[in-house]
């Protein structure tokens, strides 16, 4: 049964796909048994499924990078279990000084500013007149305590709107504390 739906949808692409002239000459090969049609639902479990593995995989090569840079600067991080717990959006790393050395793609998604456009600043370029004071004094502190925390703050996108965002900060170390990660997702 399997095997005939997936030949049923392989030709159901593969003749959209044809102009009414190329329909017209292979049609008479095509067989006369009338299949069932199948409810659009079923497109929409296949494409569900299709994009959470998409979603998985690009997660997985982020862990990659991230990973790349724990073996270059020899972090001692368990990176692979603050992957685990917590859900996210965009990745930034920081140096020490909060200057950024790399974003994901999720990042200009959310923000709509390039990659290239957010190396060498802070993370502060993200904030503007809607962003609390209060919110900004707390983080700054955090910081400087060393500890992961969450946090959420209202951030300004490149076309000016703003957005809440959560922000999961974790302290990469080498002996000490030597750059930062944030993990930040958008938030009602």
């Amino acid at each position: 049964m399997k095997y005939n739906l997936a030949k049923m949808y392989a030709l159901d692409i593969y003749l959209s796909n044809l102009t009414n002239e190329e329909y017209d000459k292979i049609k008479h090969k095509i067989g006369t048994q009338k299949s069932k049609q199948m409810p659009l639902l079923s497109w929409d479990i296949y494409m569900d499924g299709y994009h959470n593995r998409m979603t998985e995989a690009k997660k997985r090569i982020e862990l990659e990078k991230v990973l790349a840079f724990a073996k270059q600067f020899n972090w001692q991080n368990d990176l692979e279990v603050d992957f685990s717990e917590n859900d996210y959006d965009a990745l930034i790393i920081t140096d020490k000084n909060q200057k950024i050395i790399w974003v994901n793609d999720g990042f200009s998604t959310m923000t709509g500013y390039s990659k290239s456009f957010a190396i060498n600043k802070t993370p502060r370029f993200l904030q503007g007149s809607n962003t609390s004071l209060i919110t900004k004094a707390r983080i700054k502190s955090k910081i400087k305590r060393n500890k992961p925390f969450k946090e959420v703050i209202i951030n300004h996108r490149k076309d000016k709107s703003i957005y809440k965002c959560e922000v999961k900060i974790i302290p990469l170390y080498y002996k000490k504390t030597t750059h930062f990660l944030a993990l930040e997702k958008q938030v009602i």
